[in-house]
């Protein structure tokens, strides 16, 4: 049950799309989403933090933390939970990246575009697939499958998977690596045909996650503590423990009916995730502060689609979608002596001019929070196309509605001992705070969608499209930790007190997508091609910002108003039969148009986080052998490139253009392949990622040069 909502062959839709098939996936070891980053124009992952920090950016659209700014849907279900996005994609068949506004049929969160990833079907494929692989840092993988179609109309799967990294990056704290991985998971599925029109799919997956990750390089002047060198310029050296797990399961059943000149298809979902999430949020061998976040999430989707029959002048599609999300978080952060010495003690001292603080009673003071989550919404769209000759127009509407709540308690039991500076009297005053409150959202959205396409012939075309994205508004629980730590020194009597709902709370982000595009082809289909022109006005654009001084949280904004414009362009060029190169390339142009913070003025600057520039080019020559059990000899080189990226809105920090260069030596045969590669050949130096805390600046570097070998085979 593949392209549900979308027609099955994509170059000749009103879309700019990358299509990723099997071959490729192999191949190219695709494995997990980020590997597709820059081979797909303006198409960027940052593999950073760990498999939780799991960000896309595409067009100069992007995300952080919360919102993501693309759809994820796999086997035809919705991933609701962005921490979720950078799974194992085992057995992948086709993966398709649509860009630009894909609002009108999938709804929230794909305002830069949707990933629709389609796992092998049993009655499609028959037999057993062994993989295994060993490469740099102490990392190998195993993958084990088995495709049985039981009749002609029925059949089922078995995929198991584990992989493991021992990292690139030591913690010189420790003397051990910090970024280790061990993932493992599975997933059945069946399906099912009969022979009056009625399927059923139905696939079950879930995964165990355990890793350690954050491996953040400090960047700025050595650090001096009580007259020691703690941390120097690109030392990863912190002293309390950073990790992430997470357990998740899905069971997503799709049941579809074609009738005579309709079809009708249910998409129904289970999603669960636990997670826990332990950092040393100072990143330093100093004892500030660490948090502890745990949290359980469940998900129930519908979605309800009628579609017409792909025949006749006017086609239409209309559409149902319902789903509910409760998640349950626990987030406690744990002050330790420097932190309370350094942040509360000293700071307290400096403002407060009646009281000299001395001491705080534990040496460890826990901020708790937790929150109760639930949110639920609903969806009606339609989508009309009518064709007259070679010219095809198409129209859509969605209607949205969304209620999300965030129930929350904060709380503290401390004391301190002061002196009165002027009486010299010195007490001990007990603090206590317990913060409690139900914030309430309610966001309804009208997200349109228009398109001509002129269709030259069936591979020939130019389109012209103008689509309105949305992106959901919510709450950032990372703040509260900031809110009860005013709270608390207000109640010392100095400093004010953060307003929970303005510093938590943010509103939706929208855009309006205009796109001129096409696809094409020439030499007989040995050069085929797609291009892309967009511009973007986005308003309320979500931005992830660092609050001043020696804060701890991050906090969500909206930047007032942003524009992107920008090309792409994607070829496949064949020029004989063992020969096949790709090459994409994509520009974006993203600046703010209004947002000034109270203190700057950003206007005219570049956004953050997002590349100016993707390119990938990869060429794979095909040598037979001429010996059956050898088979065929596979070469491949390619380069994969990003730049420059800025690192803050002021743009005074950036990474700059930086090319990745990999080649592997393939022995490929009908039933096994031996795989000999290379990453980052030139051993390019580079930033994935930097971010502050405590006023302190950090950087993750990109994986150095990597080999491996890959065994596969098929019985």
């Amino acid at each position: 049950v593949t392209a549900i909502k979308q027609g099955m062959v994509m170059r000749s839709q009103p879309v700019a799309a990358a299509i990723v098939g099997s071959r490729a996936i192999e191949r190219g070891h695709v494995d997990a989403l980020k590997n597709l980053s820059q081979n797909v124009p303006n198409f960027y992952v940052p593999d950073y933090g760990s498999r939780m920090t799991s960000s896309i950016y595409v067009r100069g659209l992007g995300a952080r933390i919360d919102q993501p700014v693309m759809g994820l849907n796999i086997d035809n279900v919705p991933v609701l939970n962005k921490d979720n996005y950078d799974m194992e994609l085992a057995d992948a068949e086709r993966i398709e990246v649509l860009r630009g506004p894909q609002s009108t049929l999938y709804g929230r969160n794909t305002m830069g575009g949707v990933i629709n990833v389609y796992t092998l079907s049993p009655l499609a494929y028959e037999g057993v697939r062994l993989s295994a692989e060993y490469g740099s840092g102490d990392s190998y993988r195993f993958r084990a499958s088995s495709y049985y179609r039981i009749n002609p109309d029925l059949g089922m799967a078995v995929t198991g998977y584990y992989t493991h990294t021992g990292g690139f990056f030591e913690n010189l704290a420790t003397g051990e690596k910090c970024d280790w991985e061990r993932m493992g998971g599975g997933r059945w599925k069946a399906q099912w045909r009969n022979r009056a029109g009625l399927r059923i799919d139905n696939t079950l997956s879930f995964s165990v996650l355990e890793q350690g990750g954050y491996p953040y390089a400090y960047v700025g002047e050595e650090i001096v503590h009580d007259g020691q060198t703690v941390i120097r310029p690109g030392e990863i050296r912190y002293n309390d423990p950073c990790s992430y797990r997470r357990t998740t399961l899905s069971d997503g059943l799709t049941v579809r009916y074609d009738a005579g000149s309709f079809s009708v298809a249910s998409i129904t979902s289970y999603q669960y995730s636990d997670d826990e999430m332990i950092l040393d949020q100072d990143f330093l061998p100093l004892s500030y502060f660490t948090l502890k976040q745990a949290r359980t999430e469940h998900t129930l989707t519908e979605d309800i689609v009628f579609r017409s029959h792909e025949r006749g002048a006017y086609r239409w599609l209309l559409g149902a979608f319902g789903f509910y999300r409760h998640g349950v978080m626990n987030a406690p952060v744990h002050f330790k002596q420097t932190g309370i010495e350094e942040l509360i003690l000293s700071n307290a001292n400096e403002h407060d001019p009646q009281y000299t603080y001395d001491a705080w009673d534990n040496d460890e003071l826990l901020l708790g929070s937790r929150f109760r989550n639930p949110s639920a919404g609903g969806a009606l769209y339609h989508e009309s196309n009518y064709t007259a000759g070679r010219w095809r127009f198409t129209a859509g509407l969605r209607f949205d509605y969304e209620h999300t709540r965030l129930r929350y308690r904060s709380s503290t039991q401390t004391g301190y001992t002061a002196t009165d500076r002027v009486s010299g009297t010195t007490g001990h005053y007990p603090l206590s705070i317990d913060i409690r409150n139900t914030l309430k959202r309610n966001f309804t959205e009208v997200l349109p969608k228009f398109s001509v396409l002129y269709a030259f012939d069936e591979i020939h075309n130019l389109y012209v499209s103008v689509a309105k994205g949305c992106k959901a508004g919510g709450f950032n629980t990372q703040m509260f930790s900031d809110v009860l730590q005013q709270k608390m020194m207000n109640e010392m009597g100095f400093g004010t007190v953060y307003d929970a709902d303005k510093v938590v709370s943010y509103e939706p982000e929208y855009s309006w997508n205009y796109e001129l595009g096409g696809h094409f082809s020439c030499m007989e289909g040995a050069v085929r091609g797609d291009f892309a022109l967009f511009y973007i006005d986005c308003r309320d654009q979500q931005l992830t910002i660092f609050p001043e001084g020696t804060t701890t949280g991050r906090m969500m904004t909206n930047a007032g108003r942003t524009r992107s414009f920008g090309g792409e362009l994607s070829l496949q060029v064949s020029p004989w039969q063992n020969l096949d190169i790709n090459a994409a390339y994509g520009y974006t142009n993203a600046k703010f148009v209004r947002y000034n913070d109270g203190k700057t003025d950003y206007k005219g600057n570049y956004l953050p986080y997002a590349p100016q520039h993707t390119l990938s080019a990869n060429g794979a020559w095909t040598i037979p052998t001429g010996v059956q059990w050898l088979g065929n000899i596979v070469l491949q080189a390619g380069v994969r490139c990003a730049g420059r990226i800025w690192w803050n809105e002021e743009n005074s920090l950036s990474q700059p253009f930086y090319a990745l260069v990999e080649a592997s030596l393939r022995f490929e045969q009908k039933h096994y392949s031996v795989d000999i590669w290379g990453r980052n050949l030139a051993d390019a130096g580079y930033n994935v990622f930097y971010f502050k805390s405590i006023g302190n600046e950090f950087v993750q570097r990109g994986r150095p040069r990597t080999f491996g070998i890959t065994l596969n085979i098929n019985l």
